[in-house]
């Protein structure tokens, strides 16, 4: 399984990115699959899954009604559409693949991870 993250960059508080997760040896419409972030100094965190099959989507309080999870089954890609960005989101963002993925419960991410796209936003 591979992960290849891409979309970061460097934005201004108030702006947008789109990230891309583009899979291979995985089909991701049949799996579940998560975003996470790290910031410096803090532990990696989930922020957004999108189910298998159906697609159901959630996401952290924090990011709630700002970013948003999507998959195109064609392309094998997940997205993570992200508006109105914050300085506290400023943090290196990975797609993961296959985990249970919950803001209810522990969530436990599954064994593939892509290499992670930096995303800051400055004040």
């Amino acid at each position: 399984v591979q992960l290849q993250a891409s979309g970061g960059g460097l934005v201004q508080a108030g702006g947008a990115l789109r990230l891309s997760c583009a899979a291979s040896g995985i089909t991701v419409g049949l799996s579940n699959m998560g975003w996470y972030r790290q910031a410096p100094g803090k532990q990696r965190e989930l922020v957004a899954a999108i189910l298998a099959g159906g697609g159901n989507t959630n996401y952290a309080e924090a990011v709630k009604g700002r970013f948003s999870i999507s998959r195109d089954n064609a392309k094998n890609t997940v997205y993570l559409q992200m508006n109105s960005l914050k300085p506290e989101d400023t943090a290196v963002y990975f797609c993961n693949s296959g985990g249970y993925y919950s803001f209810t419960y522990r969530s436990r991410p599954g064994p593939s991870w892509g290499q992670g796209t930096q995303v800051t936003v400055s004040s």
